[in-house]
């Protein structure tokens, strides 16, 4: 009777994680236009890419992982390593994206949307495949990990919303088509 349970509780994580994997995809591209089409609202700003920027960019990946992550931890409470697992996704999508982004930008030396594209698609799907991993092999499901994990989670989220309004001096988020970084606070 335990295994019929354990294998309930395997089939439920995996339907939650397809269905996450389907939401930070759609999510993520949708957002890249939700600023503009809700007339550059401050709402939206924190949320959605405010600009073309590489940063900007990511934030349309952090956007729906946080949040889906947040969702699936209420859903799942007492699914082992899901926070460490979900914090471990979000930090390897987030280092995915630049590191793709400008391998193929410095090898073809210009910029192309469905390459664009395909990386955010890559970085979402390598994300959940650590996420999967870690969480299928039941490591780091200490209690200190899902600290680590929670803090991990929001610290990132926190960082997004903050550098919309003001982001480091770095190139990672300067916008290539006017120079502009992130948007003034009102």
């Amino acid at each position: 009777m335990e295994t019929e349970g354990f294998y309930m509780a395997e089939k439920r994580w995996r339907t939650w994680e397809t269905v996450g994997l389907l939401v930070v995809l759609a999510a993520g591209n949708l957002l890249h236009f939700v600023y503009d089409w809700t007339g550059q609202s401050p709402i939206a700003a924190p949320l959605a890419a405010v600009n073309e920027s590489t940063w900007e960019h990511m934030k349309l990946f952090i956007t729906p992982w946080v949040l889906w992550s947040l969702v699936e931890c209420i859903a799942l409470r007492g699914h082992g390593a899901l926070l460490p697992a979900r914090g471990l996704g979000l930090l390897t999508g987030l280092a995915a994206i630049p590191a793709l982004f400008y391998t193929y930008q410095g090898i073809l030396g210009r910029g192309i949307m469905w390459v664009d594209v395909l990386i955010f698609q890559l970085a979402v799907l390598l994300a959940f495949w650590v996420s999967w991993s870690v969480q299928a092999r039941r490591v780091l499901d200490g209690p200190v990990w899902q600290i680590l994990g929670g803090v991990t989670l929001l610290a990132v989220w926190g960082l997004a919303i903050w550098w919309t309004y003001a982001p480091p001096q770095l190139p990672l988020f300067v916008d290539p088509t006017d120079g502009s970084r992130g948007i003034p606070l009102r």
